[in-house]
């Protein structure tokens, strides 16, 4: 089992030090900001969605390893989704990381599930749920700043 788990901390570290889709999005039509005001990790996420289909999406900021870990993992994911795709996934990357109970059937989340291991460090779940609070933000047009307070 350790041999796993050192898998999954070594994809984390590398999605930190290289995050996959950081930067600015040039067209993107859908913004949000977010902030954990707990680990100081702050967050832009810039799509583009066309017809109901996530085309493309990319972040900026700075944050904790698991924070652009997630990001970065995320981004990856959501890449030709639908918007309510990506809000099924938002519900069952919240379940994995908070170890509560799915009620539909489960949507696999693949990398990401590198992540479920902070349901071990409550406070550390608010790190891998920023990009997502600030995905939904942004699918919903909230123009404020979102927080995982």
């Amino acid at each position: 089992m350790s041999e796993l788990r050192d898998l999954y901390q070594e994809l984390i570290v590398d999605h930190y030090r290289r995050p996959h889709n950081y930067g600015p999005l040039v067209g993107a039509n859908r913004h949000a900001e977010g902030f954990n005001p707990l680990c100081g990790d702050r967050l832009t996420l810039s799509l583009n969605v066309v017809d109901g289909m996530i085309k493309e999406l990319r972040f900026e900021g700075v944050g904790c390893a698991i924070s652009t870990a997630s990001a970065s993992l995320m981004t990856d994911a959501l890449k030709g989704k639908t918007e309510a795709q990506a809000e099924a996934m938002f519900q069952h990357f919240q379940a994995l990381v908070t170890g509560t109970d799915k009620a539909e059937a489960p949507v696999s989340l693949g990398k990401l599930e590198v992540l479920a291991g902070v349901r071990e460090f409550p406070v550390r779940v608010k790190c891998a749920t920023l990009a997502w609070h600030t995905l939904l933000a942004a699918l919903h047009s909230v123009k404020q700043p979102v927080s995982t307070e």
